[in-house]
């Protein structure tokens, strides 16, 4: 399905109905296997210890901040890092001692655009399929294939550098798949780019993924990861959740969520925290999400409270958690008090 066309900003990703379910998978249902994966660099540790498996034809979300250590497991599990310990397979092959097999059956897309700006459209298409062995006619249909995919039919001579970022992107997916891989990296795919292209980007992955192919996308946003039929939250180099996204939001989260439109909203985070009965408070954007045990039965005592000292209260309501209340309330059980 070709990305170029009109959709509503109302409704920025489709609905997934693809839950993670069922009974452990034997091996051959497994894209990739990882046990106690680590990563060391002079001291400091990137990677600490992860485990967790893919299966064939899943999107699989990585879900985390800067620097929590996304990138770092990518390019271990695509065999261009060498692990400090631990071991890794991808669609069967190890990546400490099958790094080039797995080359040849996985596409990836790095965070950075890694397309060659000085070459066309067409030149990059080429460059890329070469690279990987596709030739002649097949890569005259692959190519054909990427452009209409990408709604840049008629740009094959324009200079990539030209091009902007959504356009960038379809481009730097289009030449990751080029070579029809069976599983799909994908390292911060929409960073910078618009809410149309960022749905019709992820409209794709889901074509891909009921073709059978596999997907591993990392990302920071919490509205993607919520369309993840499998997501591992990661911070400071550690697994801290897994499983599907509503099975997080029921496993991971303790607590309900109070939801409090008010101003100021600094003054009504200050008089929260003294309150001293919420497990957390937050600020998002401008509503704040207060955490606690029968959060019902604190609303009247926090209206009183906000009213007394001086906070305008529009609307109060226990709304069920997002995976960013998920996030941070695990952060912080695992002994961050920041939530960074």
């Amino acid at each position: 399905m070709p990305w170029a066309g009109s959709l509503s900003e109302t409704s920025i990703y489709p609905a997934c109905h693809c839950r993670y379910a069922g009974p452990a998978p034997d091996m051959e249902e497994l894209a990739v296997k990882v046990d106690n994966l680590t990563k060391v660099f002079d001291g400091f540790t990137a990677v600490d210890r992860l485990t967790f498996d893919i299966r064939r034809g899943q999107i699989f979300g990585f879900l985390g901040p800067n620097g929590a250590g996304k990138t770092t497991t990518i390019r271990m599990l695509l065999g261009l890092l060498v692990p400090t310990e631990g071991t890794a397979t991808v669609l069967g092959y190890d990546v400490a001692h099958q790094a080039e097999e797995i080359r040849k059956h996985v596409g990836y897309m790095s965070q950075r655009f890694s397309l060659y700006d000085d070459l066309t459209v067409g030149e990059n298409l080429e460059f890329h399929g070469r690279t990987y062995g596709v030739k002649r006619k097949r890569l005259r249909q692959r190519k054909a294939f990427v452009m209409e995919m990408a709604g840049l039919e008629g740009r094959e001579g324009d200079l990539t550098r030209n091009l902007a970022g959504g356009w960038k992107q379809r481009l730097a997916l289009g030449a990751a798949i080029l070579h029809e891989p069976d599983m799909l990296f994908l390292d911060e795919p929409t960073a910078g780019v618009d809410p149309i292209s960022r749905r019709q980007f992820w409209e794709f992955l889901y074509d891909l993924a009921a073709d059978g192919k596999t997907v591993l996308v990392t990302t920071h946003y919490m509205d993607e990861a919520e369309h993840c039929q499998d997501l591992a939250l990661i911070h400071r180099g550690q697994l801290i959740a897994r499983g599907a996204p509503e099975d997080i939001k029921v496993d991971y989260m303790k607590g309900d969520v109070l939801e409090i439109d008010c101003q100021p909203s600094d003054a009504a985070l200050e008089v929260l925290q003294r309150l001293g009965v919420f497990d957390d408070v937050t600020l998002y954007g401008a509503l704040i999400h207060a955490v606690a045990e029968d959060v019902e039965d604190h609303v009247e005592p926090v209206r009183e409270a906000l009213e007394d000292a001086g906070v305008t209260v529009r609307a109060m309501e226990t709304i069920p958690p997002s995976l960013e209340d998920v996030f941070i309330a695990t952060v912080r059980a695992n002994g961050d008090g920041s939530g960074n």
